[in-house]
């Protein structure tokens, strides 16, 4: 064999070697891109949320599933506003199945000092405002029981998230799976119901 055939032959076997290379360099980036990310897996996992420095009447807001969950520590004046307006609200006893069982109550909650609920108007997406002050100095009227407005088209929902008669928005706001892990953490995104 003559040196300029095995010259070709070295040329064109480093040549295809290289190629390969570059072939791999190029295919690995593009599989790791079609798989999610971590941040993409984490937004649907359960995240806990710490209520221990909450002070009575006050809420937190935590993010899942790029949605606000905000956690309320109601007062006890706060839990017995929930009583004596029921006639006035959509659905009062949480009979749309828009929440786990265990929130199916007046105070729509598994402990029933703190509401865990989606800061998400069920009108159109909007995020409704504290209005948590009874009667007019909340701006709503003398019979409001406080709870929250959603300023973008008027609905409101007292402080366990049901909705009032005649708004915009069709139901009261969604409660999340979650469950207690302690006095005061809970898990939001998971409880013990397989449909969790």
């Amino acid at each position: 064999m003559s040196d300029t055939l095995k010259e070709r032959r070295r040329l064109l076997i480093a040549t295809s070697g290289v190629g390969a290379v570059a072939a791999a360099a190029t295919a690995v980036p593009f599989v790791a891109s079609l798989t999610p990310s971590d941040r993409a897996r984490a937004a649907g996992a359960p995240v806990e949320a710490d209520v221990s420095k909450l002070a009575p009447g006050e809420m937190m807001t935590i993010e899942w599933r790029g949605k606000p969950v905000w956690l309320l520590r109601r007062t006890p004046e706060m839990l017995a506003a929930l009583e004596g307006h029921e006639s006035r609200l959509a659905d009062p006893a949480s009979a749309e199945p828009q929440q786990p069982d265990y929130a199916a109550n007046r105070h729509r909650s598994i402990n029933a000092e703190f509401l865990v609920v989606i800061g998400i108007c069920t009108h159109l997406g909007c995020s409704p405002s504290e209005k948590f002050a009874p009667g007019a100095t909340s701006g709503i009227g003398e019979d409001w029981p406080g709870g929250f407005l959603c300023p973008c088209h008027g609905s409101i929902f007292d402080l366990a998230g049901r909705v009032f008669l005649s708004q915009p928005a069709p139901t009261n706001l969604e409660i999340p799976p979650h469950k207690w892990l302690s006095d005061s953490l809970v898990l939001i995104g998971e409880d013990d119901s397989a449909a969790a």
